[in-house]
C-alpha cells in the first residue's frame, strides 16, 4: 500500500527563493489529500507532475494566508477545468464564510459539490475515515485557532500465499474469507488453517502534521509514535524568544517533540525567510534527533 507525502511548499509567511508558502500532498493507496495550501500551490503540481484533479480530500490548519491563500485559484481552476466530481474540504469554520464571498463577487457557480466539514479547536476529533485511513485533528498552540493532522493507516486483512492457493487450486471465491481467518477444507476433507494460507500484513503506518505551534507539548498525546512526524521548524533556537512571541517553534524544540513522541522520522519545515541556508538548522535538529530530514520543494518521503 503507498503511503507517502511530497513537499510543495516549505516556507513560511512570506516565500523565498526556491521556497514556497506551506502545501503538501500526501498520497495514500492513491487516494489524494491536499494538506494546507499556500500561494503556488497550483504551479507546484504542474512543477512535480501530479495531477490536480485527482485530488479528493483538502485539509487547511488554520487562516494564516500562507497556508491556504492559494485555495480560491485551485478551487476555480478545477471549476474551469470541468472537474464535477466531489471535493471534500477540512478547516477552520470560517474558511466556508471567505470561500462564498469570493465565489460571490467573481459570480462563479461551481460545476462541481465543494463539501466543507468545519474544524474545531477545541480538543481533537475524527473528521474522516475511508476503508484505508482514519484522519483526527489535535489542537495546536498558535496565535490563532490552529489544528494539526494525523493520518493512520488501518490494519489490512493477512496477505494471502499465492504458492499456497495455487497449489490447493483453491477457488477465488474463498480467497477474501481465509484473508479474514476462515480455513480452507479441500476436496479430500483435510482442513488447511487460515494461518498456514496467509501471511502478517504490514504494519500500519501514521503521519502527522503538525502546522504552526508554539513548542507548548499539549499535543505530543495525539502525534505519540507516529511513523513520521512533520513538524514546524521556523528558527534556529538562538532565535527562541522570536519563536516565543510570533508563536513558532525552533529546529531544537522539533526535534525535543520527535524524542518525546517517539517517531521514527522528523520532516523540518516552514523555515523563516530569513535563512538563504537551510543545513544549520537541519544539523541543529540533528544534534538531537538524527533522523531528522528538511521537507523540501519536490522532495518525496515514504511514511
Amino acid at each position: 500500500m503507498r503511503f507517502e507525502v511530497t513537499i510543495l511548499g516549505s516556507s513560511s509567511a512570506t516565500p523565498i527563493f526556491n521556497r514556497n508558502p506551506s502545501a503538501q500532498l500526501l498520497n495514500i493507496n492513491e487516494r489524494f489529500f491536499l494538506i494546507d495550501c499556500g500561494e503556488g500551490t497550483q504551479q507546484q503540481l504542474l512543477r512535480n507532475g501530479l495531477k490536480a484533479q485527482r485530488i479528493e480530500y483538502i485539509f487547511i490548519s488554520h487562516l494564516h494566508g500562507d497556508h491556504y491563500l492559494g485555495l480560491v485559484g485551485l478551487l476555480s481552476s478545477l471549476h474551469l477545468n470541468g472537474r464535477t466530481k466531489p471535493l471534500f474540504l477540512f478547516g477552520p469554520p470560517q474558511l466556508k464564510e471567505i470561500l462564498d464571498i469570493q465565489f460571490k463577487y467573481s459570480q462563479t457557480e461551481l460545476r462541481y459539490e465543494l463539501v466543507f466539514r468545519a474544524t474545531q479547536t477545541e480538543r481533537p476529533e475524527m473528521i474522516f475515515e475511508n476503508q484505508d485511513v482514519v484522519v483526527e485533528t489535535f489542537v495546536l498552540d498558535h496565535r490563532i485557532p490552529c489544528t494539526g493532522f494525523k493520518f493512520s493507516q488501518k490494519r489490512r486483512l493477512r496477505k494471502i500465499r499465492k504458492d499456497k492457493v495455487e497449489a490447493l487450486n483453491i477457488p477465488v471465491e474463498m480467497i477474501p474469507h481465509i484473508k479474514r481467518g476462515a480455513d480452507y477444507t479441500s476436496p479430500d476433507g483435510r482442513v488447511h488453517k487460515s494461518a498456514e494460507l496467509t501471511t502478517e500484513p504490514d504494519e500500519p503506518k501514521s503521519y502527522a502534521y503538525c502546522s504552526d505551534t508554539l513548542c507548548s507539548w499539549g499535543y505530543l498525546p495525539q502525534i505519540k509514535g507516529v511513523d513520521t512526524l512533520y513538524h514546524e521548524a521556523t528558527f534556529m533556537h538562538d532565535m527562541h524568544e522570536r519563536a516565543l512571541e510570533t508563536y513558532h517553534t525552533t529546529s531544537l524544540q522539533a526535534a525535543e517533540v520527535a524524542i518525546n513522541a517517539g517517531v521514527k522520522q522528523l520532516l523540518l519545515g516552514h523555515f523563516s525567510a530569513r535563512y538563504r541556508e537551510l543545513e544549520p538548522l537541519l544539523d541543529e535538529s540533528r544534534s538531537l534527533f538524527p533522523n531528522s530530514k528538511l521537507a523540501l520543494e519536490g522532495q518525496t518521503f515514504v511514511i
